[in-house]
């Protein structure tokens, strides 16, 4: 009996001898064996988009992505230019990362090109017009899903808010950036037909022209200056800000930044919350999930800020209705 017993024992210590290091591979892969160090290139249009970028990371670490542990960043700035974006996405695509993220329309629409004929995910963090290079809203059909700023769609609201807040003005210049197509210039013009606004279309191209149009807009007295959404003159933002304040032109932006910058109003999502809000996109797609079946998403959030010094400034009392919709006034 006891050399049964003995028997019995020495085969399950040889089982366990044997099976032990099995054991290990199975239970400890894949964090206590090689941990997968993910790639994620990154593509921004300006300079402005580097603290939300930031922001974005940091939301990452929150979700355990951890840089320099299980995640490593390339970062690339095209400081404003056109050219250095279509480089800059065709060696994102040679280096072949895990996943690409992207800042904006801007940014975006060259890395959808250089992607062609690849399965390299893209997740675009703050697409003003999404629809430039995915099928649906629903489903992307390709290897692109992130979040839109709605740009196009919050283009007439703005102007309905800065009709609201100054209800006397009739003629309102639109700053239009034509480099970003006329999706959004369609939009403010079916808002000032509705609103019986007139608009004064005022096209840049290039930081030259910004002293000529507001020379225009007091020339052909507008009574307010509603900046459309665009990379390029959100970039410009402090010289549209300072050329406003000299003519004594109310404006209303997109981004809270300009708001707080000294421009009158601002509508739209708050861009570091977008930022964020795209990492959850990103540790799907790092999971498995296919861009594809993802769908855009809306910001989360908007907000209407308005800047009570600017308003003092230029002489400008708000109507009691609009005080009360603002979700931040700057005192």
């Amino acid at each position: 009996m006891n050399s049964l017993r003995e028997r019995v024992l020495n085969e399950d210590e040889t089982w366990t001898v044997f099976a032990l290091p099995v054991l290990l591979l199975f239970t400890s892969s894949p964090l206590a064996l090689a941990q997968s160090v993910y790639r994620i290139g990154a593509l921004v249009a300006d300079d402005q988009f580097v603290p939300a970028f930031e922001g974005f990371k940091k939301r990452m670490a929150e979700l355990a992505y951890i840089e320099g542990k299980n995640i490593r960043y390339e970062f690339y700035n095209a400081k404003g230019s056109r050219e250095a974006l279509k480089r800059l996405a065709q060696k994102l695509v040679q280096d072949k990362p895990d996943l690409i993220v992207t800042s904006s329309t801007t940014a975006t629409a060259p890395m959808a090109k250089a992607i062609q004929g690849t399965n390299l995910p893209v997740v675009f963090l703050s697409a003003g017009n999404p629809l430039a290079f995915v099928k649906s809203y629903a489903s992307s059909g390709n290897n692109l899903t992130g979040i839109s700023t709605s740009s196009i769609d919050l283009t007439g609201k703005r102007l309905e808010l800065l009709k609201a807040a100054l209800p006397r003005v009739s003629r309102v210049a639109t700053l239009w950036d034509p480099a970003t197509g006329r999706s959004q210039l369609t939009a403010v013009e079916a808002a000032a037909h509705a609103l019986a606004v007139r608009l004064q279309v005022l096209e840049v191209r290039s930081p030259d022209d910004f002293e000529g149009v507001f020379q225009r807009a007091k020339k052909e007295r507008a009574g307010a200056l509603n900046v459309l959404a665009s990379p390029f003159l959100a970039a410009y933002s402090k010289t549209i800000i300072d050329l406003a304040a000299r003519s004594r032109l109310p404006a209303i932006y997109q981004w809270r930044e300009h708001a707080e910058a000294g421009g009158l109003m601002s509508y739209g999502p708050i861009l570091l919350e977008v930022w964020r809000q795209t990492a959850y996109l990103v540790g799907k797609v790092l999971k498995g999930a296919k861009p594809a079946d993802l769908p855009v998403e809306q910001p989360i959030r908007l907000k209407l800020v308005i800047n009570m010094k600017t308003a003092k400034t230029l002489g400008i009392t708000f109507p009691p209705s609009i005080l009360v919709r603002a979700d931040q006034v700057i005192q």
